[in-house]
């Protein structure tokens, strides 16, 4: 009505008839905008001499313009009559769209609050696809019947890891990612890794009988000849081998044979290297696996990840390589042996019986069972490709999301491999067809296929080694998709604590195979994270995203209730096998892994903020502290020799504490500040993530743009790297996450340490403990200042 009115006033008031500009851009400096106004002499010099001008400027006597029009004929004067109705009735309109239309402020409270809690709506704020229609999308997208041919098409020939089935596999994978309209590149690496012999064998010979010779074998163990008494150590557990001790035998120089499953290989093996054994022999006891008895097993023992011989460097071909070795690199022989030779062992074995609550056999062995173990392993050296895809986003693209799958085997592979790379290829594919029909992602997705993963997530980790500057800033969570069919009966989910409300609203929102269940109400009845939630293991390739770069990781199976897959790391993981543990469900169980994949994914890229759950970490920390404080004091109490009075506790309580109030005080500074402000708005998510808050285009239709552009919150999880201890060579502990990762700078470790000291351990170490305990506490402190923000902000009372 206003500009109806001022548009009236004009024409009957004599107002020259002027040209008037107005450009509205957003003012980096912080204001919303600045007004550039050209008049018609403006225009007059921009365009005089070529006629325009003139014509623009027929009123330069000034005469009141009403008056001309009176006196020409009464079709002018109709026509005049006309335009001020209809100038009246524009004007009316444009005023109540203002009234009717207010854009919405973004809330950034959401980035710490649980994803049940609906965004709002932001009228004209890219992506213009709301998140219903997001999941319609993908929906029609995956199905069942799109699997056949992928699996078909990806399970052939042999894909070892370096082989030339590998490199055709990278080829094929490079092309379908180009055909999906995706930018494709590969990222080549030369890495060491140990085969088997190829002429000649490893050997075991028992108690001077028959030779036998394992099909299976263990990468990176170490190599030579030894002999010892063989001695049962059930599952190579440290409880096990603490078990053994208390029992008062002695490992030194002993052949320890344990059973597959509940540990890694590595885990195993390292273990029985602490208490000084000379050889450990893994074998699949009957009752934890459904294996045909000749069966061998393959795997490596290496604890920690990538090319052990180049630890914390990436294997690039330029790279100058350290003489260094991983310190994960065991000292001791480590072979994989059938159970049918595992069963001639045990049934001859004497010496003390088992320990209550072990199972298989009647007696441990004795120093008379002797035994000779023969490793003849060859380290090599090759070519491995990495495979990348990527679907940039349109807001902030150098912000991603990473969505990897391993690609080789050591046999056919197919639960190992084909399955994650079948569901990689179509959730690139779904994700790159809805992009054309209407999707836009606000931050990129890479989809990532890595080779060497059964020697312990080689090309993963060498990628992350290469550009671990780069990647710590911009990749902010990984998507891991190996091994994600191994049954049907059970859903386990391993990730990052800040990731669980992501996990959750996927679980609610997926169909399970059974269309009319979710797999929350399939699944996970009851208390569903106790029925869901499983340890991120260090086997598992997400597990150097989230401890050695402090990614937010995530890893999801479906299993076979309480059995593990039988045939992984076996010649006999192939389609008929999985079959069987799946009832034939393949395809249909493909498309809920996919959509649960793709699900979280879009999420990620889809929302206009993060959300994430700092509150996961405060009670993990917290709960650890208080053992720690509780032993600390029985300790002080019973031994006061060992520990001074002033070794306080209060320390690390302090610096608990100070997370727990960061933590809060962030939640309620972000409810409680205005969120419009583009400076504010970064202020505040520094203190949580590595953020960029600024303006960015917002999409209105046709090409056109809004005139306002709206806020952005591009973000890198920052609280995941400040839990990476900073006093620990990567070298030496890589896996340097205090919470999740492992080594002597964990809370675990320090509360595993004064267990020691209460079982008079002779590896008890006060002078260690006292080191331990106060890197820890500054570690956790660091946290805490970080989510703080300002200096004058930090509780600095320890």
């Amino acid at each position: 009505m206003d500009q109806a009115r001022s548009t009236i006033s004009k024409i009957f008031n004599g107002e020259p008839h002027s040209y008037t500009r107005f450009n509205l851009t957003q003012n980096m400096e912080g204001d919303n905008s600045q007004v550039e106004m050209k008049l018609s002499s403006d225009v007059d010099e921009e365009v005089g001499g070529n006629g325009v001008g003139e014509h623009l400027n027929h009123n330069a006597a000034r005469t009141p313009y009403i008056a001309q029009k009176l006196r020409r004929t009464p079709r002018n004067l109709c026509f005049l009559a006309a335009t001020v109705l209809l100038m009246f009735i524009i004007g009316y309109l444009i005023g109540y769209l203002v009234h009717r239309k207010k854009e919405a402020a973004p809330s950034c409270a959401a980035t710490v609050l649980s994803l049940e809690d609906p965004l709002p709506h932001q009228d004209n704020v890219i992506p213009i696809m709301n998140w219903d229609d997001v999941k319609k999308l993908l929906f029609q997208k995956v199905s069942a019947a799109n699997f056949e041919p992928v699996l078909a098409d990806l399970s052939t020939g042999s894909h070892q890891a370096g082989s030339p089935g590998d490199e055709a596999l990278a080829n094929k994978l490079l092309r379908k990612f180009s055909d999906y309209g995706m930018k494709s590149w590969t990222d080549d690496h030369f890495v060491k890794v140990q085969d088997p012999p190829v002429s000649g064998y490893n050997r075991i010979v028992f108690k001077n009988g028959k030779e036998e010779r394992p099909s299976g074998f263990l990468s990176y163990s170490a190599c030579g000849t030894v002999s010892g008494a063989v001695l049962y150590g059930h599952y190579g557990e440290e409880s096990d081998f603490m078990m053994l001790r208390s029992s008062n035998i002695d490992l030194s120089g002993r052949v320890v044979l344990v059973r597959a499953g509940r540990n890694s290989f590595a885990e195993k093996v390292a273990n029985a290297a602490k208490l000084n054994a000379s050889a450990v022999l893994i074998y699949p006891d009957p009752e934890d696996y459904s294996l045909e008895e000749g069966t061998g097993l393959f795997g490596h023992v290496h604890l920690g990840s990538g090319d052990p011989y180049t630890p914390a460097f990436p294997s690039f071909n330029h790279t100058q390589f350290p003489p260094v070795e991983s310190s994960g690199l065991p000292k001791i022989l480590a072979q994989t042996i059938t159970a049918r030779m595992a069963a001639d062992i045990l049934k001859q074995l004497g010496g003390q019986n088992i320990p209550m609550g072990w199972k298989g056999i009647n007696r441990m062995g004795d120093e008379s069972d002797t035994i000779r173990v023969e490793v003849n392993n060859v380290l090599t050296e090759k070519k491995i490709s990495n495979v990348f895809g990527v679907i940039k986003g349109i807001v902030d693209s150098d912000r991603y999301l990473v969505i990897g799958a391993q690609r080789d085997a050591w046999g056919p592979g197919f639960a190992t491999a084909t399955v994650g790379t079948s569901v990689l290829l179509e959730l690139a594919r779904s994700i790159s067809e809805m992009t054309k029909e209407g999707f836009e992602p606000r931050r990129s997705i890479v989809f990532a296929s890595w080779s060497a993963g059964e020697y312990g997530s080689v090309g993963a980790t060498e990628w992350l080694e290469g550009y671990l500057s780069s990647l710590s800033m911009k990749a902010f969570t990984y998507i891991n998709l190996d091994g994600v069919i191994a049954g049907r009966n059970g859903f386990k989910v391993a990730g990052s604590p800040l990731m669980h409300s992501l996990i959750l609203s996927a679980l609610k929102e997926v169909k399970s195979p059974n269309p009319a269940m979710s797999l929350f109400s399939q699944y996970a009845s009851g208390n569903w994270e106790s029925n869901i939630l499983e340890p991120l293991k260090v086997d598992n390739a997400a597990y150097p995203f989230l401890a050695f770069s402090g990614i937010p990781s995530i890893s999801f199976r479906f299993t076979s209730g309480s059995k593990e897959y039988p045939y992984f790391g076996t010649m006999l993981d192939t389609r008929d096998k999985l079959n069987t543990a799946t009832s034939n469900q393949v395809p249909q169980l493909a498309e809920v892994v996919t959509r649960f994949a793709g699900h979280m994914a879009l999420r990620l890229v889809h929302d206009h903020l993060l959300k994430v759950d700092l509150a996961k970490y405060d009670r993990m920390i917290r709960g650890t502290v208080s053992q720690i404080y509780q032993k600390v004091n029985e300790i002080q109490r019973l031994q006061p020799q060992l520990f001074p009075k002033a070794l306080t506790v209060q320390w690390l309580i302090s610096a608990s504490g100070a997370y727990s109030r960061a933590s809060r005080n962030l939640v309620t500074d972000i409810k409680n500040s205005d969120l419009d402000d583009i400076e504010m708005c970064r202020v505040i998510n520094d203190r949580i993530m590595t953020v960029r808050c600024g303006p960015r285009p917002a999409t209105l239709g046709a090409g056109r743009r809004s005139s306002r552009p709206p806020l952005t919150l591009t973000l890198t999880l920052q609280v995941e790297r400040d839990l990476l201890s900073p006093y620990v060579s990567p070298r030496e502990s890589p896996f340097r996450h205090i919470l999740l990762g492992s080594g002597p700078h964990t809370l675990q470790a320090l509360s595993n340490h004064l267990n020691s000291f209460r079982s008079n351990n002779p590896e008890a170490d006060a002078d260690l403990f006292r080191n331990q305990f106060a890197l820890a506490t500054w570690t956790i402190q660091g946290c805490a200042n970080s989510l703080a923000g300002n200096i004058w902000s930090l509780y600095n009372q320890i």
